[in-house]
C-alpha cells in the first residue's frame, strides 16, 4: 500500500492518479498505433479518445453522486472526495459509450470499426487503474482466511477510503487488474482476426462484464443501498454492480449478433 508516490514540499503526486494516467496514456498510444495500421485518421481518433475520456470521468463522478446522494447531502464536505475519486466505471464507460456513438457520427468517424480498437486499449488502461486502486487502498476486498490475503496499514488511505486497517483482505483490486490484462491481451489477438466491424467491442463488454460479476463477490467495500438481495453468504447475494454486469452481457451479446447479422446482410 503506497497512496502518495512523490511528495516534494507542496508537491504531492499520489499513486493512483499516476497509474490512472500511466494508464490513460498507454491506451490513447495503443489507439494512436492501431489507427494508424488500420489506415485511419489516428490524430482524429486520438482527439475523440481524450473527449470521451473527459465525459467518461464525469459520467463515473455524476453515477457515484446520484448512488450516494443521501450521504453527500448530509457530508457536503465530502464532495471533496468525489472530486479526488475515481467514481464509478460502469457509469463512466456507459457515459462514454453514448457520447463516443454521437461524437463519431458527427464527425464521420467509423464507428464500430474504432470502437473494435478502444475495446483493447480501455482493458489496458483499466488494468494500471486498478493497481492503482489497490496502492491507494480503494475498492478494498473483503475479509479472508486465504493466504492470499493482504494487510493493509496506512491511516492516510483509511481516512480516504475507510478501507480496514490490521486485518487480511482479498487483494480484489489486483485480481481485477490481472484479469482486464488477460482481457486486453485476447482482444488484441481477435483484433488481429476480426471477422466484422464491433466484434472487438462486443466482446470488451462482455469479457468486463463477466470479469467485474465475479469480482464482486470478493469486494468489501459495498454500501449497505448496494446490495440488492443479502444471501447467507457473498456467493449467494447480488449487489447492484452484479445487475449492470448481467445487464452488460445481454447488451453485449445483442449487440454482437446483430452486427454479425448485419455484416453477412
Amino acid at each position: 500500500m503506497f497512496p502518495i508516490l512523490i511528495r516534494i514540499g507542496p508537491l504531492t503526486i499520489h499513486t493512483y492518479g499516476f497509474l490512472v494516467a500511466l494508464g490513460v496514456g498507454l491506451g490513447l498510444w495503443f489507439l494512436y498505433v492501431q489507427a494508424r495500421k488500420q489506415g485511419l485518421e489516428a490524430g482524429r481518433i486520438v482527439d475523440a479518445g481524450f473527449y470521451i475520456i473527459l465525459i467518461s470521468l464525469l459520467g463515473a463522478k455524476l453515477v457515484m453522486l446520484i448512488g450516494n446522494f443521501s450521504y453527500y447531502t448530509e457530508y457536503p464536505g465530502e464532495l471533496l472526495s468525489l472530486a479526488r475519486s475515481g467514481g464509478v466505471f460502469q457509469g463512466g464507460l456507459a457515459f462514454g459509450v453514448v457520447f463516443a456513438i454521437w461524437y463519431f457520427h458527427r464527425r464521420r468517424i467509423p464507428t464500430w470499426k474504432v470502437a473494435d480498437l478502444a475495446g483493447p486499449a480501455l482493458a489496458l488502461g483499466h488494468g494500471f487503474g486498478r493497481i492503482g486502486c489497490f496502492m491507494a487502498g480503494c475498492c478494498y476486498g473483503r475479509e479472508c482466511a486465504s493466504p492470499v490475503g493482504v494487510t493493509f496499514e496506512s491511516q492516510y488511505a483509511h481516512d480516504l477510503t475507510g478501507i480496514p486497517l490490521g486485518k487480511a483482505l482479498y487483494p480484489v483490486q489486483l485480481f481485477e487488474a490481472g484479469l482486464n490484462f488477460v482481457n486486453f491481451l485476447i482482444l488484441f489477438l481477435i483484433l488481429r482476426r476480426r471477422r466484422f466491424d464491433g466484434q472487438v467491442f462486443s466482446l470488451y463488454i462482455l469479457n468486463y462484464s463477466l470479469i467485474r460479476f465475479l469480482s464482486e463477490y470478493f469486494r468489501g467495500d459495498h454500501a449497505e443501498n448496494a446490495i440488492l438481495i443479502r444471501g447467507g453468504s457473498p456467493f449467494l447475494s447480488l449487489t447492484l454492480p452484479q445487475l449492470f454486469c448481467i445487464l452488460g452481457v445481454i447488451l453485449s451479446l445483442c449487440l454482437y449478433f446483430w452486427l454479425k447479422r448485419r455484416k453477412s446482410a
